[in-house]
């Protein structure tokens, strides 16, 4: 690749302005009430031609409604990501809530569509493409999101609108989730350190505190106080958790799948036999990790490992497993580990962290949710929006560059592609994050002392270890309390703390020594309680798929950026499956999954060579 143009740390930016969405929030709350009429104004124009429907009149109609969609994007992107900077402010928590509504209203207000585009058979299809040549340009959308699911449709406008009305509650329960365990359930009190220090335990300083302190004694006083906190407030978030559960399996039987589950993996184009195989081969080669967990163990000079071992950064010098990486260092440090990659990868980087599109630093004082994310504004070709906590820990480099993936593939999707194709499943969506992932570790083994080397490479190992065997346990998991809630109409927390607990003896090291109680970990994870169910085995069929994708990159990097560019800009232009075999030949079997543990091993022995290096001769 040819010269990037590099970051200039002056023009560094830290923190959002999105005044480009909003000028302030009057101009919202305007715009809100412009769509509130626009919705109503759809209906009217489209309800009656929709009764003997023409090409024209779903070309009007495809595109009218892809302008209202737009709007109501940027609001929704701009309400939802100013509340998580604080999930207590009352102004955005209600327009959110607002906005949630709209989404809803408009969904009933348009069923009319739903119910006849989902109830068309291939001659009527046929004859509309006949009929105005413009609609082929939509064709995929439509297959995608109306003729493959002539099977799972709302029969008529009444059980839309009503399937509506379930999603509506399925979202306001998901923002009650999200605000609970930022304000409680991560909030775990005070401990006293070693050096008589009162340290506050919350979802930031926790994962900082057990990834750089020394102090063995600290780590479990820390680990202690959240592990107990946790099961305090499992009561509560069992009762949340068992009314979405029956919330979700109510809308998917509406439309005739067995349960959530089924209706979710039908959305992803996979079969339950492609995510039992996946299943099957990390619990089967769980082992594998066994070789990672000793290194660990002598490493820290251990005689078992525990729980709050899991995370310490491993360098040569105790003292050194608390060292900080500056933000500055870290944009710097992702730049560098992009150099392979095409152009325009450093382009779009330069666009994002000069253009005030990362909000970097925690703040849970005042109310800043925890955790990470990138929203896409295809909406706006402009741009995604990176939601960070840096804290400077090893983790913290690797969230930057994940996020930052997302972020240069929705920007080639909003730059490429017609907006409703600006989309994709999730576990496509996570492939160029976790690619991400890979070039970031690559360059630091290539450019690092050898310290640096091994203790990124441990970190990132550890990081396959929750890929590959923690990701499918939480899938696993909630499958399973909603057949739970299912079968009890209400599960308790100490029900749901003892399925975690099993489900956990299933999936992870023996070597390691876990408490005796029974785990609440669930409570705090966001990913159980999105409108999005079973969110995370996407992470583990994705990291498989990248460590796929990133041997060819290593084998044949110019053909493969040839053909990474287009599968990133292609968007949601064709089935995900389809999408990679077209440009890398792969598919989503058990062999892919099978030839991610191998890599895994190797890498494991990597580790092992690197910390030879390091030993003094």
């Amino acid at each position: 690749m040819g010269q990037n143009k590099e970051l200039n740390p002056e023009e560094l930016t830290t923190e959002w302005n999105d005044s480009y969405l909003f000028n302030s929030t009057g101009d919202a709350l305007e715009k809100l009430e412009t769509l509130k009429k626009g919705s109503k104004e759809i209906n009217q124009t489209f309800r009656q031609e929709f009764e003997k429907l023409s090409g024209s009149v779903l070309l009007d109609y495809l595109e009218t409604e892809k302008e209202f969609s737009k709007s109501i994007d940027v609001l929704y992107i701009y309400a939802y990501t100013q509340l998580t900077k604080n999930v207590n402010e009352q102004f955005f928590n209600s327009l959110l809530a607002e906005s949630q509504d709209l989404v809803t209203e408009h969904k009933k207000s348009s069923a009319f569509a739903a119910v006849k585009l989902t109830s068309l058979n291939k001659e009527e299809w046929d004859r509309l493409f006949s009929e105005d040549p413009g609609l082929e340009l939509y064709r995929a959308y439509l297959e995608a999101n109306y003729m493959r699911f002539m099977e799972h449709r709302p029969v008529n406008e009444a059980q839309a609108v009503r399937l509506a009305e379930i999603e509506n509650k399925r979202m306001k329960l998901e923002t009650e989730a999200l605000s609970r365990i930022t304000n409680e359930v991560t909030m775990a009190g005070s401990i006293t350190l070693e050096n008589g220090e009162e340290f506050q335990v919350n979802s930031q300083s926790y994962n900082t505190l057990l990834s750089t302190d020394q102090s063995r004694e600290n780590r479990k006083r820390c680990y202690d106080k959240r592990f107990y906190h946790l099961i305090d407030e499992s009561s509560s978030m069992a009762s949340l958790y068992s009314e979405k559960s029956r919330l979700d399996d109510l809308a998917a039987r509406e439309l005739k799948y067995a349960d959530s589950y089924e209706s979710s993996l039908y959305n992803f184009y996979l079969t339950k036999k492609q995510v039992d195989d996946m299943n099957a081969v990390f619990k089967e080669r769980k082992d594998v990790f066994e070789e990672y967990n000793e290194f660990r163990r002598t490493k820290l000079g251990l005689e078992k490992l525990r729980p709050y071992d899991l995370m310490l950064q491993l360098t040569g010098q105790p003292a050194k497993s608390s060292k900080s990486y500056t933000y500055t260092d870290a944009v710097q440090e992702v730049q560098k580990s992009y150099s392979g990659m095409d152009p325009l990868f450093n382009e779009i980087f330069l666009k994002m962290v000069t253009g005030d599109f990362i909000d970097v630093y925690p703040d849970p004082e005042n109310g800043k949710q925890p955790g990470g994310y990138c929203y896409g504004l295809c909406a706006l070709k402009s741009p995604a929006l990176i939601f960070m906590n840096y804290n400077g820990i090893i983790s913290d480099q690797k969230t930057l560059t994940h996020e930052l993936g997302h972020g240069i593939n929705d920007y080639l999707m909003g730059n490429s592609v017609d907006y409703l194709y600006c989309s994709g499943q999730i576990y496509e969506m996570e492939v160029p994050s976790t690619f991400n992932e890979e070039l970031f570790v690559d360059y630091i083994i290539e450019n690092s002392d050898k310290e640096t080397a091994v203790a990124v490479l441990a970190q990132h190992i550890g990081e396959y270890q929750n890929y590959f065997t923690r990701q499918p346990m939480i899938t696993e998991f909630e499958y399973k309390a909603h057949q739970l809630c299912a079968e009890k109409g209400k599960a308790s927390g100490a029900e749901l703390n003892a399925l975690w607990t099993a489900l956990s003896k299933e999936y992870r090291s023996e070597s390691i020594e876990y408490y005796a109680e029974d785990s609440a970990e669930w409570t705090y994870i966001n990913h159980i309680f999105l409108t999005n169910n079973y969110y995370t085995f996407n992470y583990a069929i994705s990291k498989a798929i990248t460590l796929a994708l990133f041997k060819q990159y290593k084998e044949k990097p110019e053909t493969f950026n040839k053909n990474y560019i287009v599968y990133l800009s292609a968007g949601s232009t064709m089935p995900p499956e389809e999408k990679l075999k077209k440009y890398f030949g792969i598919e989503i079997n058990r062999q892919l999954f099978e030839d991610a543990v191998d890599i895994v091993k190797l890498r494991i022995r990597e580790l092992s060579m690197l910390e030879k290096q390091t030993e003094p001769k």
